[in-house]
C-alpha cells in the first residue's frame, strides 16, 4: 500500500509522509425510482444504495445530486422529487447527504405511479451540466424496478400516442445527454425491468469513460433482489468513477467482518451498511489496533461520515495494507438485520523500466522490462492488485520512426515468469539508429493513476572503452542487513574511468549502494565487491508486517568519464522481513531440548514400568512344603496390591493350603535379583531364592515352583503328597485324597469357616 514512512533519528534520508492524493473529482446524480410498485424493502435498499456511494466516495471535491422520480399523471403532480441538491462531498457534505437521502419515499397512487424515464434523464442532465466544469466527468445513475410507463401522463399527448411520444422524448433526452457529456449507468432490480431498454439507455448517453478502458464505458446492470441493489450500485459507481471495489461479507451483529485493502491504495473508504442505525461499529487495522474515526493515527488520516444513520463510511488516506476488521455491535432488539461491509479505493501504480543492454548497438536486440511498484518502490506481485492493467511500450530515437513494444507478463517469449508483476519484451534496434535512444512504458488501469516511465540510452559504437557486468542476487533479508554482489569491469582504453553506482526507481533511504564511485585503471580487468544496504527497521514503520515487503530497486552503473554513458541497469528484488525473534533464530535448539526432555521422560517411565514389571508377583507359584519335604499344595500368585501379593495359610493343622487374603499375614513379590521376597506381618522381609525355602510356621515352609508369565485359564491349588519322603502318620493329620481348589489367580478367598494361620 502507498504508505507514509516514519523518520528515524540520524542523518539517513527518510521517505517523506505522503500528502492526500489528488484524484479527479466526479459530478454525479442518482435518480431513484419512487413508483408505487416498490415494496418497502425495495425503497429501503434504494436509500441505502444511494447513501453507500455518496458516503463511500473517496474524493472530497466530487459533487452529488439525489432525486426521486415516478410520473406526473394529473395536475398538481410532478414526475421528479428533488431530495438532495448539489452537494460537495467534503466531511460536512457527506454527513448532510446521508440525512437527505432518507427523504426518498414510495409514492401513493394519488401522486403518480408511472415510470417517466425521459423526465428523470432530463433532470439529471440539467443538474449535472448547469454551472459545472465540463472537464469534470458527469455521471447519472438510474435506479428502477420497472420499464418506461408514461401511459397515464397527459404531457405525452393523447392516450393512444403516449407510448410513441415517450419513446421519441427518450431518444431526444439521450441525445442531449451525449451532447452534454453525461454518462448514464442504469440499474434495474426485480423481474419487471426490460434489459434491452436499459442497455439502450446506457448506450445512448456519453460513452467516454474516466479512462480508455472497456470497464469504464457505461453499461446497464440488472439484479434479481433488493439485497443486491447496494453492492451492485457500488460496483458500477466504482467503474464509472475509476475506483476499485471489493465486496466483503455480511452477518448479523454482534459480528466481526473482514475486508482487505490493497497495497496500491492511497485513499479508500470502508463502507458499512448497518441495516439499523442502532448498530455501532469499530474499526481495527491489520495490526489489530483500533483506529480513530477522525484525525491522524500511525501516518494514516481518518474521517467518518454517517455514524447516526443506517449506512456509514470511514474514509482513510494512506491506509495500512492488509486485512481490516469491522466489529459491529447492537443492543437487544436491533440484531435482526445483517451488517454488510465493502471497500472503495483509488491508488497509484508505478513502474520501473530497464533496457538490457542499456547502450545497444544498431541492429542488436535489447530486452525491455517494466516492473510494477507502489509509489514508494515496493514490488507488486499479486495479479489481483493490477487486474485489468493495460501496458503500452514504445522505442524512439534518432534515425528511425517510433517502434511499438509488446510487453507482457505471460511467461512466454522474453518474459521469464508469468504473473509476477514484471512485463517484458524484446525489440531490435533499427540499423539506421544513431545517437540517442529512449524506451517508454505506460501503465493504465481503472482505479489507478496512469504512469509513464522511460529509460534513455545511446546507440553504442562498435567497441566501448569500458564495459561492466553487475551480479546481485535477489535476496531475503532484514532491516539493516546487506546484500553483496560483484561488479566485473574491463577498461581497454589508456585513460582511467570513474564509474558511479546508485539505486534508482525507489524512494530515497530504503536501499543504498556502496561504493558510490569506483575507478577503473587503464587496461584493468577485474571485479569489485558491491554492497546494497537495507534501511533500519524504524524507516519502514508499521508497513513491515510478518510477511515483509518487497523492494524493487534498480542498481545503475554510469561511466562519468564517457559522457555519463549508462553501462548497467540491473533490477534488484529484495524481500525485507522483520528481524527474527529468539524462537525464530533458535527454534531448532528449543525443539531439540524438547525432544530430549520427552525422551528422558519416556525413559524414566519405561524404567519405572520395567522396575514395576520386574517386581510384579504375577506368575509366581507358591509351594507349601511340610517339615518332611512334602509339597502340600501349589498356589499361583496374582498381580497383588502395589506389587505385593498378600496371602494366608488356612487350616494349617488339618488341610493346609494358601489362599489370597487382603491384608493377610504374608505377602510376596519378585526380587529383581531373581526369586522373590517374603514380607511377614510386622515388616520382616526374607529373601526367597528359586531353590530355597522360608519357614512360615514350625511345620510349614514356603518354596517357589517353576515360574510362568502366562496365566492359565483356571488353575487348582493342589496339595500333593511327595513320593520321595514317606509321610509319618504321627506327624500330623491330613486329608490326602481330595485336593482343595482356589481361583486360578488366587483371588476370591475361601468361604470356609476355618481360621487363618496368624
Amino acid at each position: 500500500m502507498l504508505l507514509s514512512l516514519l523518520a528515524p533519528p540520524g542523518p539517513r534520508p527518510v521517505p517523506a509522509a505522503a500528502s492526500e492524493p489528488a484524484f479527479g473529482s466526479v459530478n454525479y446524480a442518482v435518480a431513484v425510482d419512487e413508483s408505487a410498485s416498490l415494496a418497502p424493502e425495495d425503497m429501503k435498499a434504494e436509500k441505502a444504495a444511494a447513501a453507500r456511494i455518496a458516503l463511500g466516495d473517496v474524493s472530497s471535491s466530487s459533487n452529488v445530486t439525489v432525486f426521486g422520480f415516478a410520473a406526473a399523471e394529473s395536475d398538481g403532480q410532478r414526475a421528479v422529487d428533488p431530495v438532495c441538491p448539489r452537494t460537495t462531498l467534503d466531511k460536512p457534505g457527506r454527513e448532510s447527504v446521508g440525512a437527505c437521502v432518507d427523504k426518498l419515499r414510495s409514492r401513493k397512487k394519488s401522486e403518480g405511479t408511472g415510470t417517466d424515464f425521459p423526465s428523470a434523464i432530463r433532470q439529471g442532465v440539467h443538474d449535472l451540466s448547469t454551472g459545472t466544469d465540463p472537464s469534470v466527468p458527469r455521471v447519472l445513475f438510474l435506479l428502477t424496478d420497472g420499464k418506461m410507463d408514461v401511459s397515464g401522463s397527459p404531457k405525452y399527448g393523447d392516450p393512444a400516442h403516449r407510448e410513441a411520444e415517450g419513446e421519441r422524448q427518450l431518444e431526444l433526452e439521450l441525445k442531449n445527454a451525449a451532447e452534454q457529456q453525461v454518462q448514464i449507468w442504469p440499474l434495474g432490480f426485480g423481474p419487471a425491468p426490460d434489459r434491452k431498454q436499459l442497455d439502450r439507455i446506457a448506450a445512448g448517453g456519453f460513452q467516454k469513460g474516466c479512462v480508455e478502458l472497456p470497464s469504464a464505458r457505461p453499461k446497464a446492470s440488472k439484479v434479481s433482489g433488493a439485497k443486491d441493489v447496494g453492492p451492485t450500485l457500488e460496483k458500477i459507481f466504482a467503474a464509472a468513477h475509476c475506483l476499485r471495489y471489493e465486496r466483503g461479507p455480511s452477518n448479523r451483529p454482534p459480528a466481526t467482518l473482514e475486508i482487505g485493502i490493497s497495497p496500491l491504495a492511497t485513499v479508500g473508504s470502508i463502507v458499512v451498511d448497518k441495516g439499523d442505525p442502532e448498530v455501532t461499529v469499530t474499526y481495527l487495522d491489520p495490526s489489530g489496533h483500533e483506529v480513530p474515526t477522525s484525525g491522524t493515527y500511525r501516518a494514516s488520516r481518518f474521517e467518518l461520515a454517517g455514524a447516526g444513520g443506517a449506512v456509514e463510511a470511514l474514509k482513510i488516506v494512506d491506509p495500512v495494507p492488509g486485512i481490516w476488521k469491522v466489529k459491529a455491535e447492537a443492543p437487544e432488539g436491533h440484531r435482526s438485520l445483517p451488517v454488510g461491509v465493502s471497500v472503495l479505493w483509488q491508488g497509484e501504480l508505478r513502474g520501473s523500466i530497464t533496457m538490457d543492454p542499456p547502450s545497444p548497438q544498431a541492429g542488436e536486440k535489447t530486452t525491455v522490462t517494466m516492473r510494477l511498484q507502489t509509489r514508494e518502490g515496493y514490488e507488486i506481485k499479486d495479479p489481483d492488485d493490477y487486474a485489468g492493467l493495460q501496458v503500452r511500450g514504445e522505442l524512439t530515437g534518432d534515425g528511425f520512426a517510433p517502434v511499438a513494444l509488446d510487453l507482457s507478463d505471460d511467461g512466454k517469449g522474453a518474459d521469464p515468469d508469468g504473473s509476477d508483476g514484471s512485463f517484458t519484451g524484446s525489440v531490435r534496434i533499427p540499423k539506421s539508429a544513431g545517437g540517442a535512444l529512449k524506451v517508454s512504458g505506460t501503465l493504465t488501469a481503472s482505479g489507478l493513476s496512469a504512469d509513464t516511465r522511460s529509460e534513455t540510452g545511446q546507440v553504442a559504437p562498435g567497441v566501448l572503452p569500458v564495459t561492466a557486468a553487475l551480479t546481485l542476487p535477489d535476496a531475503d533479508t532484514h532491516p539493516g542487513s546487506t546484500v553483496t554482489g560483484t561488479l566485473a569491469v574491463h577498461n581497454t582504453s589508456d585513460t582511467p574511468h570513474t564509474l558511479r553506482l546508485s539505486v534508482a526507481d525507489l524512494q530515497d533511504g530504503l536501499l543504498s549502494v556502496t561504493p558510490a564511485e569506483t575507478e577503473v585503471k587503464p587496461g584493468e580487468s577485474g571485479t569489485r565487491k558491491v554492497t546494497v544496504e537495507v534501511a533500519p527497521e524504524d524507516v519502514f514503520g508499521d508497513r513491515l508486517g510478518d510477511d515483509g515487503l518487497r523492494l524493487g530497486g534498480t542498481v545503475t552503473v554510469v561511466d562519468t568519464t564517457d559522457d555519463d554513458r549508462t553501462l548497467v541497469r540491473s533490477p534488484l528484488s529484495v524481500r525485507v522481513t522483520p528481524e527474527p525473534g529468539i524462537w525464530d533464530m533458535y527454534w531448532w535448539a528449543f525443539l531439540t531440548a524438547a525432544v530430549v526432555v520427552v525422551l528422558a521422560v519416556l525413559a524414566v517411565l519405561a524404567w519405572l514400568r520395567q522396575r514395576r514389571t520386574r517386581r510384579d508377583p504375577f506368575g509366581l507359584v507358591l509351594r507349601l512344603v511340610s517339615e518332611t519335604g512334602d509339597i502340600l499344595g501349589e498356589h499361583p500368585a496374582g498381580h497383588g496390591h502395589k506389587q505385593w501379593y498378600e496371602f494366608a495359610v488356612v487350616e494349617p493343622h488339618r488341610s493346609p493350603r494358601i489362599e489370597r487374603r487382603n491384608h493377610g499375614p504374608y505377602a510376596v513379590q519378585r526380587s529383581p535379583e531373581g526369586g522373590a521376597v517374603l514380607r511377614e506381618r510386622g515388616g520382616r522381609r526374607t529373601r526367597l531364592t528359586a531353590s530355597g525355602q522360608v519357614p512360615l510356621t514350625d511345620s510349614l515352609s514356603l518354596a517357589l515352583g517353576e515360574e510362568t508369565r502366562i496365566r492359565p485359564p483356571r488353575t487348582r491349588t493342589t496339595r500333593t503328597r511327595s513320593t520321595r519322603w514317606p509321610r509319618p502318620s504321627r506327624s500330623r493329620t491330613t486329608t490326602p485324597s481330595t485336593p482343595t481348589t482356589t481361583p486360578a489367580t488366587g483371588e476370591g478367598g475361601s468361604s470356609s469357616t476355618y481360621d487363618s494361620y496368624l
